[in-house]
């Protein structure tokens, strides 16, 4: 009688424990869940906020606790597309002609949500050529097909009469390499040029022996195009737009810190390259590059436009109507809250 009299009281002392511990549990998973921002970059100057902003903690700090950062790093603008296409990315800094392909393909499902860098890339040539003239049946390098700095160059290539195909014949050769295995080739002799972005033009120059044949900057209205903007997936701007509105923040600290801490900068940006690439620019190479790019948040929809026309007059994209590939409004809200000039938008 005693056992029966207690087994309920027992039983139910189990199961309010039980109900407890399963409460404090929901309750601890609940509190300790946090969001996975997975933001990708290239190891080059025209990335500077990235590398700066993973360097110094910017992006962290912004993100907060319950924002976690995984970054990736990629050698060029296509294969970032790939991955923010299959979802490994939820952000990614860009150039343009890669953004654009990504707003193609993926019908809109993608944003330019600031701009990163303008200027910062050029045709670097073997001393011996002095004009278009001269590249007639030579071997010229760009990051891959479909790139910013490769739309640039078949775009001026044309614009000087020759013709190009996106299998590496006609007029002039156009070889797709990795920018690193670009100064190597350059070196040997094994091809006549490329167009790159920095720090690269500046080492084939300096490093190569090469000269600058044309400044892309040259090709812009007042200088002025985009090299470097910030894309993330609308499905994520979506389902996270606090953690979105977070890592612009972030870009923004980022952006910020390069432009007005400028030593500082360049040597932080310098060791995120060095973790990134195994190898250290010198601080001459560094100093020299940086003083033709601009670090900016305005993405400068103008020459968005203007790239897609080029890429479409090439047959590397399909015709695209741009309208929607920029959503500002977010950058610009933090921007006027801090009471700064907003980005202007078309």
């Amino acid at each position: 009688m005693r056992t029966a009299r207690t087994l309920p009281s027992v039983l139910s002392a189990l199961l309010i424990v039980m109900v407890v511990a399963a409460g404090c549990s929901n309750g601890g998973n609940a509190s300790s869940e946090t969001t996975e921002l997975r933001l990708g970059y290239l190891p080059n100057l025209t990335h500077a906020a990235a590398i700066a902003g993973v360097e110094k903690g910017l992006f962290a700090g912004e993100l907060g606790a319950d924002i976690s950062l995984k970054t990736s790093t990629f050698n060029a603008g296509p294969a970032a597309v790939e991955a923010l296409l299959s979802g490994a990315v939820d952000a990614v800094y860009l150039g343009p002609s890669p953004a654009i392909n990504a707003f193609s393909k993926s019908k809109g499902a993608v944003h330019i949500i600031s701009g990163a860098t303008a200027g910062g890339a050029a045709l670097v040539v073997k001393r011996s050529i002095n004009s278009a003239t001269d590249l007639k049946g030579k071997r010229i390098a760009t990051p891959q097909l479909g790139n910013t700095q490769d739309v640039a160059l078949r775009t001026w290539l044309k614009a000087n009469g020759f013709k190009t195909n996106a299998q590496g014949g006609g007029d002039v050769k156009v070889v797709p390499q990795e920018n690193a295995q670009t100064l190597q080739t350059f070196q040997t002799g094994d091809i006549d040029g490329a167009w790159v972005p920095e720090p690269w033009s500046t080492r084939l120059v300096e490093e190569g022996g090469g000269k600058v044949l044309f400044d892309e900057r040259n090709a812009w209205p007042a200088g002025q195009f985009a090299t470097t903007v910030l894309v993330v997936r609308t499905a994520f701007e979506r389902d996270h737009p606090d953690a979105v509105t977070r890592l612009l923040k972030g870009h923004i600290a980022a952006t910020d810190f390069v432009n007005t801490n400028v030593a500082e900068a360049q040597m932080t940006v310098n060791a995120g390259i060095e973790k990134l690439t195994g190898k250290k620019l010198s601080s001459d190479i560094i100093t020299k590059a940086w003083k033709s790019l601009t670090f900016t948040n305005n993405p400068i929809e103008s020459s968005l436009t203007t790239g897609a026309a080029h890429a479409s007059d090439l047959d590397l994209l399909d015709k695209v109507d741009l309208k929607g590939i920029t959503e500002l409004r977010p950058l610009n809200e933090i921007l006027v809250g801090a009471s700064r000039p907003a980005v202007p938008t078309p």
